[in-house]
């Protein structure tokens, strides 16, 4: 029995996924709006990373970078933007189209990324509604 991380193709499939749904963010007049200020530099790698984890693969985002509280007040405080979610969520549909993520094991990763974007909500209000220890949900 395989994992969705094993599916999908990896983690340099799960990085071209990351860099083309930032571009065709950029390219969305909706979806643009976070992606045009600044990122951190690693942004595409973290991505690709919290996504390998989330997948099955091996712990590269807590490994690296943090845990899923931390991330998750990285992206809290912003409010509710349904309409930009839609957007982004619309280009992430695109982008894994364009990397060949595609039948069941496309299908999967964006539920699972319409999931965690959804749940994103409920600290909308602020990071200090984050609680201390969040594990990354997987698909």
């Amino acid at each position: 029995m395989t994992t969705l991380y094993q599916d999908v193709g990896g983690f340099d499939r799960l990085l071209a996924l990351s860099r083309t749904w930032h571009r065709l963010c950029l390219e969305d007049p909706v979806a643009a709006h976070p992606f045009e200020h600044a990122l951190h530099p690693q942004h595409d790698e973290r991505l690709a990373a919290y996504l390998t984890e989330a997948l099955g693969g091996p712990p590269l985002y807590t490994a690296g970078y943090g845990d899923e509280s931390s991330m998750q007040r990285v992206h809290a405080g912003n409010g509710v933007h349904e309409e930009l979610d839609e957007a982004c969520l619309d280009a992430f549909d695109r982008a894994l189209a364009q990397v060949g993520i595609t039948g069941d094991a496309g299908a999967r990763v964006s539920a699972y990324f319409r999931r965690a974007t959804i749940a994103q909500r409920r600290y909308a209000e602020g990071p200090h509604l984050v609680p201390d220890d969040l594990v990354i949900d997987t698909a």
